[in-house]
């Protein structure tokens, strides 16, 4: 499907600030950018890095005190794997290539060591595969209250645990540290969420399930067929959409993401399984 997307975001800024965004597409296979274009106002330097294996994009710029502004647009085509659920299974760790290593670790905000026990008496019994992290992000739906203000940007995943409520960054997390407790590399993942509402920076996961990295959202609030990706990190620390130091505020931020073509949203949701990677045998992006 192809997408005008894009984000808009406004800051009054106090003292020379460095600020470190992460908001356009990532460079993949699947994503044919066929437009895009990134504003600053001021129009001031820029330092540009794409992550290799990942391929995050990540620009650096020096901001003086005053008003500033970035405005990011965007047309691409999304292609997507579809597969049956049934079909996926679990790649034993013995099996793992090792460099997916730290997708199956804990980090800063996926606390999987502290949840091991918990995850294992919920979803230990259950059929390994696709269908279990399915049922994973069943859960979470069920049981933690989708909440504005429930957390904040240090919440961990057994804190929302803990607080039964949170935002999608938290039910991102908490699904990936119920999977890297299991046994099953995850990583989380920032994106355009095509059927947000309101239209919003998404986080969503993606678990590694026989050679291929496999999109879920725990959320339900967008088509999973719809998430066209900006970053993924081992948690939100590593591809937040915006890194400041330095003291500024935020004064307007809106996020969108359409169909090109200015169709209607379909009236269903997907129930395939969906992956925007090559396979991989290995962490990164093929």
């Amino acid at each position: 499907m192809r997408f005008k997307l894009g984000c808009s975001l406004a800051y009054e800024v106090k003292e020379p600030t460095t600020f470190i965004f992460n908001v356009e597409v990532a460079q993949l296979r699947s994503l044919d950018i066929a437009s895009e274009s990134l504003t600053l106002a001021p129009d001031l330097a820029r330092r540009v890095y794409v992550t290799p294996d990942l391929k995050n994009r990540y620009l650096g710029v020096n901001v003086q005190p005053g008003p500033f502004s970035l405005e990011y647009k965007a047309e691409v085509e999304l292609t997507v794997v579809r597969a049956d659920p049934e079909t996926i299974s679990e790649t034993p760790v013995s099996e793992l290539p090792l460099d997916i290593l730290p997708f199956l670790l804990p980090s800063r905000f996926v606390s999987s060591d502290r949840l091991a026990a918990f995850a294992e008496a919920e979803f230990g019994h259950l059929p390994k595969g696709h269908r279990r992290v399915n049922a994973i992000c069943n859960w979470i739906h069920d049981n933690i209250a989708y909440q504005r203000g429930a957390s904040d940007g240090e919440t961990t995943a057994d804190e929302s645990l803990l607080k039964r409520a949170g935002v999608c960054r938290d039910f991102a997390h908490l699904g990936a540290a119920f999977c890297r407790a299991l046994g099953i590399p995850a990583r989380f993942v920032s994106c355009y969420a095509y059927g947000l509402v309101p239209s919003d920076f998404h986080a969503v996961f993606e678990a590694y399930l026989d050679g291929r990295w496999w999109l879920f959202d725990a959320t339900r609030q967008a088509h999973l067929d719809g998430l066209v990706r900006i970053g993924i990190g081992r948690d939100a620390a590593e591809i937040a959409f915006a890194t400041p130091y330095g003291e500024m505020q935020s004064t307007g931020m809106e996020i969108r993401i359409d169909r090109a073509d200015g169709g209607p949203e379909p009236a269903e949701r997907t129930v395939d399984a969906i992956s925007t990677e090559e396979p991989a045998p290995h962490a990164g992006a093929v």
